[in-house]
């Protein structure tokens, strides 16, 4: 006889002597009473012992000799495969769930995962692959979602192999850093991948390959009943936020993205825009060039230039340069006896005429106007 066979005899005697300890009386049982113990000896759950008693003690007895968060996380995998056994005896026992009742079935599982999740948060540890290889692993657990094909998850089989494909990303960096440092490290995260890999992959092909097998005469699943939320606290005392307050606070010019949102509030946006006139529009004007003109620009630059003219200048300095300066309307402005050594300056002269009689070095012209 095969010998998997006679183990799982042995296992399946073995609980039938620990059921008929735990319920001596006869008279309590009955059909209701027997249906956990029935379910509990399906031959699917029976195989899932199994796959935790093959696949998980071995990631159970490399976490003890590496201790520490390793362990930690292990024992919360341990836990979460237990409470996958405990949904799948209740499967046999109910209904299909609508979507309500499905979250409420897999409640207890979703628990177990945030509780892992939460070992991964925080300041990052020295075992953070350890731990997030352990974490992502779990999302294989959730197969037993699987309502259908139109559900939005993958079939059961190959929703186990790509959550355990994110999981393999940090399993590699562990056999990758722990090679050869700490073989119970490579044990650890071997016995891992084996544990999905063939591991709860068979199980689920075997067994539950288009997802979990509902009871058509099984109990329907109750809902937990929300507590009811506290009432709200007292609003603050009046004199906290007087009226004057208020409208101070309201009248208060704002700043910034504040005073934007203030105005689109108001709801009148457009309230402080000019109005474009016909005139103003590029198609209807004349000169479309976009150029300033040349007489607005000289009206401009010249009434800014002469609002600060200075005293008018016609002299030799250092023997050397003839500055001529802010002479205006001078039609008789005369520089003789120019040496070729003498340079012209000339600056700030408008509708003015000046005569150089004579040779020079250079002419250096300033600010002139019509000059």
């Amino acid at each position: 006889m095969d010998e998997k066979l006679i183990q799982r005899l042995e296992s399946a005697v073995a609980r039938l002597e620990t059921l008929s300890t735990r319920f001596p009386d006869s008279s309590s049982s009955g059909p209701v009473a027997d249906a956990p113990d029935s379910a509990a000896l399906d031959p699917s759950i029976v195989a899932y012992d199994d796959l935790m008693n093959k696949y998980l003690a071995r990631v159970s007895a490399a976490a003890e000799k590496i201790g520490g968060q390793v362990l930690e996380v292990t024992k919360v995998v341990h836990e979460a495969f237990f409470v996958q056994k405990q949904l799948l005896i209740k499967v046999k026992q109910s209904q299909k769930p609508d979507l309500a009742g499905l979250a409420e079935f897999l409640k207890p599982l979703n628990e177990v995962i945030m509780k892992a999740t939460a070992m991964t948060e925080g300041k990052r540890s020295d075992f953070f692959n350890h731990l997030k290889a352990a974490v992502d692993s779990l999302s294989a657990l959730a197969w037993i979602a699987f309502t259908g094909k139109d559900c939005g998850m993958s079939m059961p089989i190959a929703h186990v192999e790509e959550s355990w494909q994110m999981a393999e990303f940090y399993s590699n960096k562990v056999l990758v850093e722990y090679r050869n440092k700490d073989p119970n490290h490579v044990e650890w995260a071997k016995s891992l991948k084996e544990l999905y890999l063939p591991g709860l992959r068979d199980y689920v092909k075997g067994f539950y390959p288009l997802g979990p097998v509902w009871s058509a005469t099984g109990k329907s699943i109750a809902l937990t009943k929300a507590p009811t939320p506290p009432a709200a606290p007292p609003p603050p005392p009046a004199s906290l936020f007087s009226s004057e307050s208020s409208q101070a606070s309201s009248s208060k010019p704002k700043d910034g993205m504040s005073a934007v949102f203030q105005q689109l509030s108001t709801g009148n946006v457009t309230s402080g825009l000019r109005k474009v006139t016909d005139d103003m529009k590029t198609k209807n004007r004349t000169d479309r060039t976009g150029v300033v003109g040349t007489v607005e620009k000289e009206s401009r630059s010249g009434s800014h230039a002469f609002s600060k003219v200075g005293p008018p200048k016609l002299e030799l300095q250092m023997g050397r340069k003839w500055v001529v300066e802010n002479q205006i309307g001078k039609k008789d402005l005369i520089i003789d006896d120019c040496d070729a050594k003498q340079s012209v300056y000339v600056y700030g002269c408008k509708d003015s005429v000046l005569q150089i009689q004579g040779s020079h070095n250079c002419f250096m012209q300033g600010q002139q106007y019509n000059y």
